[in-house]
């Protein structure tokens, strides 16, 4: 074993690292109950009565924006063979510019209008089954981009308590990560439950406090052991190029460069913050327009939290260059290279500081997963369950109690289903392809957030003159072409043909009770798609997750226009 090294997992979670993280969650329950009071209807349920202030609501957009994956997969990948910050990239350039544009020109459209969510604008503009298929959409997209993020949590806290979830795995067979998994489903479902919008709020901007407190204590920490302090951890890092942070490199198959993060992130940033109803409820919840877009630009300060976890990646580096990974460590790093903080963790933070930082991780979880429930819950509602009462005229209060009971069922509901595709990422993490989890998670949505901003775009940009009898075609088109530019393995040709194959099919059945002139030239639409996904597949090269939304944004957005049913008289209200 060489000098130093570190034998791995000597630390444990002790009695006050219980009470450390069970004190902070305690205070943030008793905070977020204490502030967000009892929703009475649906509108207080999932917009905090759009009385919530600016300040507040930005500090939960940060929240959901450094989940865990950025806590623990972002310091793994920079620690790694060849890492460096390259990644900020991503969120200095490309987030900047989209804060903006989401800012200026999404919320004072949405602010126009009575609204729960994006979905409800563009069902507005094109149609209100256009606002069925993006809540379709997000509800793939967000089910499978937070699973990873859990996913990656109960990675942490299957190290962190490495014994006693053995301890439970003995006496009941149920696996370490699984029972971690449902640890933190559970506390995000009561929390959710509880106080709806105005509690997921006012506890993740507590948590985010905890949060941003747990990066500092672990970056000070990790670099106090190593010898020669901060000047070490500098060089160290120099030597191993670790600070890189520009890459002019002129590749879609690598995800960090200057230009993804100029063209691609940028596209993936208006999307995420103005079309995703994970981020986009938050600004809903504001006084007015004025106070959502003081909340966007202001969490822009997520990227300072950002550099200090990138930061912490090469003070680990440096750490375990003067102490290599041995036993027990080594084996589970081998393993799983995600588990490189949780590891640092267990076997060098002190008692007490160890419960704080876990419950920082916990925190990320937690405002993350709740976000979703929330916004998952509410878009269904939106969508599927609350224009039956419109259509019913008056709505009484007992109407709005089952509106309200039906959404809390939605939360648990919706919580177990990520609880469970969180455990099967476990399966999937095993391909390959994901170098890591940061990968995996960052991918996920990619497959439909283009479909969901070509579906604002064709609302904002054409003001009802077409309605949404396209998008309903090329959303699903959208989603194909992702697909086939994302995967080159031998079975997806298949895959690929086989769905679109279906859903022309499906196309020539709808108009074949009505066959006009003008499908034609919506038949010669569907050639050009054709010709185009059988050019992704046999000549596109490998392109990475930035790029998966600007590519579905504009086949969406051009095929939405080419398929729609010009000259006819929308069903929208304009």
């Amino acid at each position: 074993m060489p000098e130093g090294a570190s034998q791995g997992l000597a630390g444990s979670f002790g009695p006050f690292d219980w009470a450390v993280v069970l004190g902070l969650f305690l205070l943030t329950h008793w905070i977020g109950a204490a502030t967000s009071g009892r929703p009475a209807t649906i509108r207080d349920f999932f917009l905090g009565g759009r009385k919530l202030p600016w300040y507040a609501v930005s500090a939960s957009i940060i929240a959901t924006e450094i989940s865990a994956v950025t806590l623990i997969s972002l310091p793994a990948t920079v620690f790694k063979d060849g890492g460096n910050i390259a990644y900020l990239q991503l969120g200095v350039i490309g987030l900047f510019l989209a804060r903006w544009i989401v800012a200026l020109w999404l919320i004072p459209r949405y602010y126009e209008r009575e609204i729960f969510s994006p979905y409800d604008y563009m069902g507005q503009v094109l149609g209100p089954h256009v606002r069925s298929v993006t809540t379709i959409l997000f509800t793939i997209g967000g089910v499978l981009g937070q699973a990873a993020r859990v996913y990656l949590t109960g990675l942490v806290l299957e190290v962190v308590l490495h014994d006693e979830f053995s301890a439970l795995e003995q006496a009941t067979g149920v696996r370490g990560l699984w029972a971690a998994i449902a640890l933190i489903g559970l506390v995000a479902v009561v929390w959710t439950w509880l106080g709806g919008m105005a509690t997921v709020i006012w506890t993740d901007a507590v948590l985010f406090l905890v949060f941003l407190i747990a990066i500092a204590v672990a970056l000070v920490t990790a670099v106090a052991h190593v010898e020669g302090g901060a000047a070490e951890v500098v060089a160290l890092g120099r030597a191993a190029d670790k600070f890189r942070f520009f890459d002019f490199e002129l590749s879609f198959s690598k995800a960090n460069t200057f230009w993804a993060a100029l063209i691609a992130n940028t596209w993936v940033g208006v999307g995420a913050f103005g079309t995703d109803q994970l981020m986009a409820q938050r600004v809903f919840c504001c006084k007015n327009a004025r106070e959502a877009q003081k909340a966007m630009i202001a969490s822009y300060a997520s990227m300072i939290v950002a550099v200090l976890v990138a930061l912490l990646g090469i003070a680990l580096y440096a750490y375990y260059q003067h102490h290599p990974l041995a036993g027990t460590a080594l084996e589970l790093f081998r393993e799983k290279p995600d588990r490189i903080f949780p590891i640092f963790i267990v076997d060098v933070i002190p008692s007490g500081l160890k419960g704080l930082i876990i419950a920082g991780a916990f925190a990320a979880a937690i405002s993350s997963l709740d976000s979703i429930l929330a916004a998952l819950a509410q878009t269904v509602m939106s969508a599927f369950y609350l224009p039956r009462l419109a259509r019913q005229g008056s709505v009484s209060q007992d109407d709005e109690r089952r509106a309200l009971a039906v959404s809390k069922l939605l939360i648990v509901v919706f919580g177990v289903v990520l609880c469970v595709i969180a455990a099967l990422c476990e399966f999937v993490q095993r391909d390959p392809r994901f170098g890591a989890v940061l990968d995996l998670a960052l991918m996920m949505p990619g497959y439909t957030q283009g479909a969901l901003l070509a579906a604002f775009g064709l609302a904002f940009f054409f003001r009802g003159r077409v309605d949404g009898s396209g998008y309903l075609w090329s959303a699903p088109l959208s989603v194909i072409t992702v697909l086939a530019v994302a995967w080159h393995q031998a079975w997806t040709p298949w895959v690929v043909a086989s769905a679109f194959a279906v859903l022309l099919g499906a196309w020539c059945l709808h108009c074949a009770s009505a066959w006009r002139a003008a499908d034609l030239a919506r038949a010669a639409a569907w050639l050009a798609a054709g010709a185009l996904l059988a050019a992704a597949q046999h000549f596109s090269p490998a392109i990475t997750w930035p790029w998966f939304a600007p590519i579905g944004c504009t086949t969406a957005f051009v095929f939405g226009y080419l398929l729609r049913r010009a000259g006819e008289r929308s069903d929208a209200t304009t």
